[in-house]
């Protein structure tokens, strides 16, 4: 399916002209009719061979329905205009071609009506003068008369082109519906209409109302009950749930996908400075906003209310009062706080260079840190596996500048732990992920660079190096007792004569200099794998009694070695109780 959306200055025909293509008359209330002018949005659909479904958008022309004008071209790739040859160039006509270019419409037909009352040659020679300084240049510009059909044949072909030439949406992009109409159906409920740009909706989808969850009961496209539809489409929802939040503006999504912005950082393009209060419009929505500007053609934008808006995303910013637009490019749904002084000169320096494509290496270099899930969120493509420019640790993503610079802080503030904690040197990840302000502790790992090391959680630095003298020559008493024999672990009396209790024990096991394999039962560091390859020389399975003479222990000392060895995965316990190396 493809939908256009009309635009132009009111009474210049196009409802007529739209139903002249269609066989339809879009305008869809009694005062509509009565009054000659479209006061809602209208639709009707037709079929041609050439293009396949065609839905078109008849939006108001007239300058106190601008909003509504708006609500209706802005999720619309392409644009009927219409200007008439038996008036001169319009307001509305100069207004709407400004919000369509703004919005970023390339996509378009200009048809000059009514030219079966004037020469139209004076009207097409404007249009195209006017088109020429959008991004529109170069759109046909054909004469018509919907009332007598010449032309018809010309602007049906010339539209087919241009829907032809439409880029191909993603049928498996999150879903973003704008609701631009919501009405109520006896015995159905709630319905709502408006155009999907990109996604799928299927019948029995859940689509996200803000926190709110909605059940989509049916599905219709072009008049038509369908079990999916896909964008491009004109498409109305029966919607289950709670929806007495839902009105003309109100945007369904899919659940989890989008981050809900209030705060926005914006590209301007405009002949002016915006005022501080104007409007943003962008789908079928219209937010009053704050306008801080932070550096020539950047702003800040505080909404009234959240959008579900994406890096890249189009929109236009309006002040009423002087009927002027400006082209606003989203550059950031997740703004930092401005917090200081010269914040906002500092945010438009980090923004310069930004265009409004969502890049992975930009957005880190802006965030620093950032969650993979939150990226996809704001609309940044993240590849599943790691491109090489950036550090990855879990779901997280960290910039490599940054992640070096907070590398090279880790031996300080191990080093400054060590001090102020000597019995405790190591300092958990979870702490230091505190002091390097990182949002999460597996962040601190991959940070980590010898001489430190990650044992247990905990970041140790050079091997005993903070431990108090008399702790340090006790555990050396100790290790040059285990050098002897290294499976002869020392009694609690030998322990208790060289002041090593608990306390002392799990600061140098912390420091690396010794392991306690069970209650009371202290090693070296390495015996646990010195153990496993002397029991590799047993016959397997062995029983602990040939364990033991291997190891030249006594059971005091095997038995608890032997579950370690079991716990650490580097031996399996078979039904007999005998062991057999893994």
């Amino acid at each position: 399916m493809h939908v256009v959306a009309t635009a132009g200055h009111v009474d210049h025909g196009k409802s007529a002209l739209v139903e002249a293509l269609t066989g339809t008359h879009p305008d869809r209330l009694a005062e509509e009719r009565r009054r000659g002018l479209t006061i809602e949005l209208g639709y009707c659909w037709t079929e041609w061979p050439e293009a396949g479904e065609i839905a078109f958008v008849d939006v108001p022309g007239h300058e106190r329905f601008l909003t509504t004008m708006l609500a209706g071209v802005g999720p619309v790739p392409a644009v009927l205009l219409v200007v008439a040859a038996d008036d001169p160039w319009m307001p509305q006509a100069a207004e709407h071609l400004a919000a369509l270019d703004a919005l970023g419409v390339r996509h378009a037909v200009v048809a000059v009506t009514r030219s079966d009352l004037a020469d139209p040659a004076p009207a097409v020679a404007r249009a195209t003068g006017e088109l020429a300084r959008t991004g529109m240049a170069g759109a046909p510009v054909l004469a018509v008369s919907a009332r007598t059909g010449a032309g018809l044949a010309e602007v049906r072909a010339a539209m087919a082109a241009m829907v032809a030439a439409l880029p191909e949406p993603d049928p498996d992009a999150d879903v973003r519906l704008w609701v631009d109409r919501r009405f109520s159906v006896r015995g159905a409920g709630t319905v709502v209409t408006g155009t999907l740009p990109a996604g799928t909706v299927r019948r029995g989808d859940s689509l996200a109302l803000g926190d709110t969850v909605l059940r989509v009961r049916e599905v219709q496209a072009l008049g038509r009950d369908r079990d999916t539809v896909s964008g491009v489409a004109r498409v109305a929802l029966n919607l289950a749930g709670r929806t007495d939040d839902l009105a003309r503006g109100s945007v369904l999504v899919t659940p989890g996908a989008w981050h809900h912005s209030r705060v926005v950082d914006v590209r301007l393009t405009g002949d002016s400075e915006p005022p501080t209060s104007p409007v943003l419009h962008v789908g079928a929505a219209d937010v009053a906003v704050r306008c801080r500007p932070l550096g020539p053609g950047l702003a800040r934008l505080t909404l009234d209310r959240p959008l579900p808006l994406r890096i890249g995303d189009r929109a236009l910013l309006r002040d009423p009062g002087r009927r002027q637009v400006w082209r606003v490019d989203v550059l950031d749904p997740d703004p930092p706080r401005l917090r200081r002084r010269g914040a906002g000169a500092r945010r438009a320096e980090q923004l310069a260079s930004a265009d409004g494509t969502p890049r992975l290496a930009d957005e880190l270099a802006r965030r620093g840190v950032a969650h993979v899930d939150h990226l996809r969120r704001l609309g940044v493509p993240v590849p599943a596996t790691g491109s090489g420019g950036h550090l990855a640790a879990g779901p997280w993503l960290v910039d490599r500048r940054v992640a070096q610079a907070l590398a090279d802080r880790l031996p300080g503030l191990v080093e400054e732990h060590a001090r102020a904690h000597p019995l405790d040197p190591a300092p958990p990840l979870s702490v230091l992920a505190s002091r390097l302000r990182l949002p999460a502790p597996e962040l601190v790992r991959p940070l980590v660079r010898a001489p430190l090391r990650v044992v247990d959680g905990r970041v140790h630095g050079s091997a005993g190096a903070a431990l108090p003298e008399a702790v340090r020559a006790a555990v050396d008493a100790v290790r040059r007792d285990l050098a002897a024999a290294p499976f002869a672990a020392p009694t609690a009396d030998r322990l208790r004569d060289l002041g090593l209790d608990e306390r002392a024990l799990g600061a140098a096991e912390r420091s690396g200099l010794l392991q306690r394999v069970g209650p009371g039962i202290v090693l070296a560091p390495d015996a646990a794998e010195e153990a496993v390859t002397l029991l590799r020389d047993l016959e397997q399975p062995f029983t602990t009694s040939a364990a033991r003479e291997r190891l030249g222990t006594t059971r005091r000392v095997a038995l608890p070695l032997l579950d370690h060895l079991d716990r650490t995965g580097r031996t399996r316990r078979l039904p007999d109780d005998r062991r057999e190396v893994v």
